[in-house]
């Protein structure tokens, strides 16, 4: 609208404070309300009028209304905008708001406050209408060819007028004329007065805040012409220096680069500056451009290239349009094609692999064999495997290692606890806030489509009603599957071949049978003693020191220190107990060098000084050594002490070898008899297989009696006749379960029933059978090396696990003496100092012939 043709507005105007924006004559913009003021004005003045004057307010440009009603007004812009509301909508999320739409009409000026609660109402001055239709009179006469008596001034003002309007032609010309916004901008351009072009331009084109307050401030014609005219020139020329940026084509030689809220159309604006791939959302242009250089396979290429046609028809005000942006924007950054180079230098990665981690020789192994495959066949599907082993042994850290030594990109997705399919698979589209699984996530981050992937604690998996996130991992770590791994958000094929996986766990017992069967199972033992110290003097102390700011020259800690303390102050599998002792240590150091040793009132005293009082701090020497007294002095009394020979001082006690997923451990089994009826107790929170082998420890020892010269508690034949067992396994809190204690318990029901010391040395381990065969057991490693670290010094193991013993370490094999059994006669032989009765090669096993 025209403020030329007779527009009369009223002379009280109600006031809407804004600092958004700037609504100039002519054009239509949508405000968003919040402030008190302003939304009493929507709701008392806009939403109960009933006439059409009742729509007009004014809008003040460049103030703000205060947050609370009571606060004072800002001083208000000199120059305000009358305007007519065409449309009110409002909301109350994500607070309560209003948003109108308005369209300008003509300017105004505040002559004075009528009232400020509950909105602004004011005297307003309408602009004279006389002087601007005089301004009217003098362009006209310019534009006809027959006018006399033109001035000068008035030329300049004809001559701005026809440049402006030849300017907004040539822009037009510029454009795309195929689309709606600009064919309509084509024919308002023709039937607009040309008074009005330089509101309606500098309202349609790109400007700041500032620059529509200029136009808005210049209350003469010519002066609003010369305030917008070089804006005008401005986007002619970015728009063409961006077309010869761009490369020739019939699509992109005349277009619209974006469209914005604001503008002469309802919530439209010509965006005519340079695009910017980044952070113009909008340029669907350049999200094509990136799709084709993703170098996706064809089938996701398809079906991205469909929904940014989707997206193109989308108005942005649609939720569904920022969900499709999202999937796209995913798709692009993907890796689809990206990939590192991998580092097959095998005697590199040997030397890198020996300097992070000391022993492991088994995953190094591996690792050095997949190198190799590599460097004969470039396309390998990558290995799965599963690194099984008791906490704090570096199944983590060696897989971060082998990532390094691949020269690869590392990513951990934790596992412990994940009770959700859609973790792993992703969520579909068709629900609010989905997203991609851990593993297109995971692909996504690292940017490269052949990481090393570490699944930790995939052991420690739930199960809920969200689905069973171990049987979605079923496709990804299925080498024949995983080539084409579809995640739900995605909803097309990833190839996860080149990926390698690297699983770890405490035990396989929990890992579905089906899983486990697609990895490779790596056992990742407990280190020895002598292993640790290397790996404390190698890492752990350097580590340590380096977290609590010592050095060498500041703290020594001798090799038989770390010993005292591995066997004393901690009894694992792994070393997390050793360097948290370490860090004790260093901690205490750290508060001796801050502040010096403390000497006593008479190491202070001197003749010099006699009168000297008090303690005197004085820096203590270099280095610090760690010795026995000082390690008590910081650790405390020792935790852990060589207890199996002190409990070994009675008939009816021997010592067993128990595997948990934290490592080997050594078990106590202790057995007492009293008169009685013949029954078995059995205490220490047993599980069923345990109470079996004691059942069939009882019955083959009963069986076998005479032979080995077994009596009751008066000398009769049978040992249980009027007599009851009580049978006890220590550390009754902890759940005891498995066949591996049969022949603990015969020997220890054996020492009672005989009177015997079994001796103080000695562990074992072994499921038994009613006819007196050992039979072999698992974590056999585990045990001997638990064995070793109690100070046992023979060990009784089933002869078919004697294979086993090739896996532990030559120093172990030395220190112990194994003793094979490949039925009770050897274990109770290997048991008693001296052998046991009846067991001297006389009792032998039936030999069973065929019939047939």
């Amino acid at each position: 609208m025209a403020s030329g043709d007779g527009i009369q507005i009223p002379s009280r105007l109600p006031l809407l404070l804004t600092h958004e924006g700037v609504l100039l004559p002519g054009s239509t913009v949508r405000f968003s309300v919040d402030s008190p003021r302003n939304m009493q004005l929507v709701s008392q003045r806009l939403l109960k009028g009933t006439s059409l004057k009742s729509t007009i307010i004014g809008v003040i440009p460049n103030t703000r209304d205060p947050e609370q009603d009571t606060d004072d007004l800002p001083s208000l812009h000199k120059i305000g905008t009358a305007g007519i509301a065409v449309q009110v909508v409002g909301s109350n999320w994500p607070k309560p708001h209003y948003t109108l739409l308005i369209t300008g009409l003509c300017r105004f000026s505040v002559t004075s406050l009528l009232k400020e609660r509950p909105f602004v109402l004011a005297e307003v001055k309408q602009f004279n209408i006389k002087t601007k239709v005089e301004q009217l009179d003098k362009l006209e006469q310019y534009m006809t060819p027959a006018s006399e008596g033109v001035t000068a001034e008035d030329g300049e003002l004809g001559k701005l007028s026809h440049k402006f309007y030849q300017a907004a032609v040539q822009l037009l010309g510029m454009l795309d004329m195929s689309l709606p916004v600009v064919a309509k901008f084509r024919r308002l351009l023709d039937s607009l007065p040309r008074e009005t072009l330089p509101d309606v331009v500098a309202s349609m084109i790109r400007t700041s805040n500032k620059e529509k307050l200029q136009v808005l401030d210049a209350l003469s014609l010519e002066e609003r012409f010369k305030k917008a005219l070089p804006m005008l020139i401005r986007q002619i020329e970015g728009l063409k220096l961006l077309q010869k940026t761009r490369k020739k084509s019939p699509d992109n030689e005349k277009t619209v680069l974006s469209v914005r809220k604001g503008g002469v159309f309802p919530g439209q604006q010509f965006n005519l500056d340079e695009e910017d791939e980044d952070e113009d959302g909008d340029d669907t242009a350049a999200l094509e451009r990136k799709l084709h250089r993703a170098k996706m396979p064809e089938a996701a290429l398809k079906v991205c290239l469909k929904e940014l046609k989707r997206l193109k028809k989308m108005p942005q005000s649609m939720p569904e349009f920022a969900l499709t942006r999202n999937y796209l924007d995913l798709m692009v950054e993907l890796p689809w094609s990206k990939s590192t180079k991998d580092c097959l230098d095998i005697r590199a990665a040997r030397t890198l692999l020996d300097n992070d981690h000391y022993a492991m020789d088994k995953l190094k192994r591996r690792v050095l064999e997949y190198l190799a495959v590599r460097q004969l066949k470039t396309l390998l599907k990558g290995p799965i495997l599963c690194f099984v082993g008791p906490p704090g042994v570096g199944k983590t850290s060696v897989g971060r290692s082998i990532a390094r030594t691949l020269g690869r990109e590392f990513h951990r997705i934790a596992l412990g606890g994940v009770c959700d399919q859609s973790d792993i698979r992703g969520h579909r589209r068709t629900y609010v806030g989905s997203m991609p699984g851990r593993i297109i996530n995971g692909l996504k981050t690292v940017a490269v489509n052949n990481p090393v992937f570490l699944l930790d604690e995939v052991d420690k998996l739930g199960k809920s009603l969200q689905g069973d996130p171990a049987a979605a991992l079923l496709e990804v770590l299925d080498p024949e599957q995983n080539h084409s791994f579809t995640d739900h958000y995605l909803n097309v094929a990833f190839d996860l071949s080149q990926v390698l996986f690297i699983a770890t766990a405490n035990t396989t017992a929990t890992i579905p049978p089906a899983l486990l069967d697609r990895m490779e199972v790596l056992q990742v033992p407990g280190y020895t003693q002598e292993e640790k110290v290397e790996i404390a003097h190698r890492h752990l102390i350097q580590n340590q020191l380096e977290q609590h700011g010592l050095t060498p020259q500041q703290l020594h800690i001798p090799q038989d220190t770390t010993q005292n303390i591995i066997s004393s102050y901690t009894r694992e599998a792994g070393v997390r107990s050793l360097e948290r002792k370490l860090g004790a240590i260093c901690r205490a150091v750290a508060v001796k060098i801050a502040e010096g040793h403390t000497v006593t009132k008479t190491e202070a005293l001197s003749p010099e000084n006699p009168a000297q009082r008090g303690d005197i701090a004085a820096p203590p020497e270099m280095p610090i050594m760690i010795d026995h007294v000082a390690l008590k002095d910081i650790l405390g009394p020792p935790l852990f002490e060589m207890e199996v020979s002190e409990r070994l001082t009675l008939p009816g006690v021997a010592v067993g070898l128990a595997w948990t997923p934290l490592g080997g451990e050594i078990l106590f089994v202790e057995a007492s008899r009293m008169e009685g009826e013949g029954q078995l107790t059995l205490t220490g929170q047993l599980g069923d297989v345990m109470k079996e082998s004691a059942h069939l420890a009882i019955s083959w020892l009963r069986a076998n009696a005479k032979t080995y010269q077994l009596t009751n508690m008066v000398g009769g034949p049978d040992p249980m006749e009027g007599t009851d067992i009580h049978l006890h396994f220590p550390a009754g809190a902890v759940t005891k379960d498995g066949p591996s204690a049969g022949v603990t318990i015969v020997t220890c029901l054996a020492s009672l029933f005989s009177g015997r010391l079994v001796r103080s040395d000695v562990a074992m381990t072994g499921e038994i059978t009613l006819r007196g065969l050992v039979l072999p057991v698992g974590g056999i490693k585990d045990k001997v090396l638990a064995a070793h670290r109690a100070g046992v010094k023979r060990v009784i193991l089933p002869k078919r696990n004697e294979k086993d013993l090739v896996e532990l370490p030559a120093n172990v094999r030395a220190d112990l003496d194994f003793v094979i059994a490949a039925n009770l006669d050897d274990v109770l032989n290997g048991a008693f100092d001296g052998g046991f009765p009846g067991t001297a090669g006389t009792h032998t096993q039936p030999q069973l012939s065929s019939k047939l």
